[in-house]
């Protein structure tokens, strides 16, 4: 993938993208904005290198898309800082310390059996105290930056929950739909997973969980590795392929919003191209395929406040903002509330809050205040990455925010309906 002279030219610098830019409401540098970046790309098209300046300018951008939903003239950026990104991979050499931070962050995130083995020195971390230690201002302080956000971002450790390979629906079915699992979610947060297959059942669903399902390389893509995303991808395909569905449901923003790129990803591979296109068209978010099947079952009261958080990657990246609304204000007695500055990435965007943990920690700080002004009982919101970076934030400021997935609370009240069982698949 390269740099495509055509979507560089289609920028007429208008200036529309900058409010909507995080790192350009930060700092009002205007080469950290979509259109000075898009500037440091038509330099590249005309010969220049990748320098450390370039690469830094590249970096910073979290990719949220917001510029792409804003922007009158249809700019691709999305498709452009990928490519960018990918120069800066091949051409770029990062000085030794990023260099082995990004090795190590794409040697453990993207594989779940290492991820897995992960649980038990963060149940310890937690266990023994050393959280809340190095949580005091005082010492906190004096961490480097990526290590401090590495000690504030670990997630509870609870109970895993396996899921059965196939979760027959309640009733008679109205469709069979495979999941993906994810690897951070099936880790640290499969009691999503299993909310997620539950409220598919109710709804009619035979849910099929793949085996062999690998990342889906959306931290990959992101970050301008392209082989090691197409390599991903494809086992993504293949998995789901096995397990003959065509339907998929994904319950992350961002490994939904990778895998309906799959077509673009896998546009120059002949063997690939065609199954990308068929997979990414049968790509749903949850809330998304919920809308489009229809509520069947039953709802009971689920009395919160809730706030809303739009992750990037669901309402920039797949254009997926009314429809989990639409699904919480179905639910009786909840209160839905919006929050301020509601299209502002909250700085997790995938390992951007480990890379860039400066910029990450001013957009969390800046989102939870937001939230926490609205006084939520809890902030829901459909990627695993925004609900950690959220909790993390509010934290450093002394409150505790209770943050849920949009499954969660779906679940909670299909489970308080009249009559509903308590299983568990």
């Amino acid at each position: 993938m390269g740099l495509d002279p055509a979507l560089v030219a289609d920028c007429v610098h208008c200036g529309f993208c900058l409010p909507s830019c995080p790192t350009y409401v930060l700092w009002h540098e205007e080469m950290d904005s979509p259109r000075g970046r898009i500037h440091i790309m038509r330099q590249l098209l005309a010969g220049a290198s990748v320098t450390e300046v370039a690469a830094g300018h590249f970096d910073r951008c979290l990719g949220c898309l917001a510029c792409v939903t804003s922007c009158p003239s249809g700019v691709r950026y999305d498709r452009l800082i990928e490519a960018a990104r990918v120069t800066v991979q091949r051409e770029y050499r990062r000085p030794r310390v990023q260099r082995l931070l990004r090795a190590g962050i794409f040697a453990l995130f993207p594989y779940r059996r290492r991820l897995r083995l992960a649980r038990g020195p963060l149940w310890l971390y937690r266990r023994t105290g050393l959280a809340r230690l190095l949580a005091s201002p005082s010492l906190a302080r004096r961490l480097p930056p990526t290590l401090r956000a590495l000690a504030e971002l670990a997630p509870p450790i609870g109970r895993r929950q396996r899921l059965a390979r196939r979760i027959p629906a309640h009733g008679e079915r109205r469709a069979t739909v495979g999941l993906l699992t994810g690897c951070v979610q099936d880790t640290f947060f499969s009691d999503v997973n299993a909310a997620t297959a539950r409220v598919l059942a109710a709804e009619g669903c035979d849910v099929i969980v793949p085996s062999g399902q690998s990342c889906c390389g959306a931290l990959s893509s992101h970050s301008g590795r392209e082989q090691e995303a197409r390599g991903f991808a494809r086992r993504t395909v293949a998995a789901f392929e096995r397990a003959g569905v065509q339907q998929v449901v994904v319950n992350a923003a961002g490994c939904g919003s990778a895998m309906k790129a799959y077509p673009q990803l896998l546009a120059d591979d002949p063997a690939w191209a065609e199954r990308a296109a068929r997979f990414a068209a049968g790509t749903r978010d949850l809330s998304e395929y919920l809308t489009e099947l229809g509520p069947r079952a039953p709802r009971g009261p689920v009395p919160l406040r809730v706030a809303y958080h739009d992750a990037c990657h669901l309402s920039h990246g797949q254009g997926v903002r009314e429809q989990p609304r639409a699904l919480l204000r179905a639910v009786p007695g909840l209160e839905l509330v919006e929050l301020p500055e509601s299209d502002l990435c909250c700085g997790s965007a995938g390992v951007y809050n480990l890379l860039q943990p400066d910029a990450a920690r001013e957009l969390g700080d800046r989102k939870a205040a937001g939230a926490l002004a609205v006084r939520p009982d809890v902030l829901v919101t459909g990627n695993p990455g925004c609900m950690l970076q959220i909790a993390a934030a509010a934290a450093r400021a002394g409150q505790a925010l209770p943050v849920a997935a949009t499954a969660t609370i779906l679940d909670r009240s299909l489970r308080a309906a009249p009559g509903a069982g308590a299983g568990t698949p």
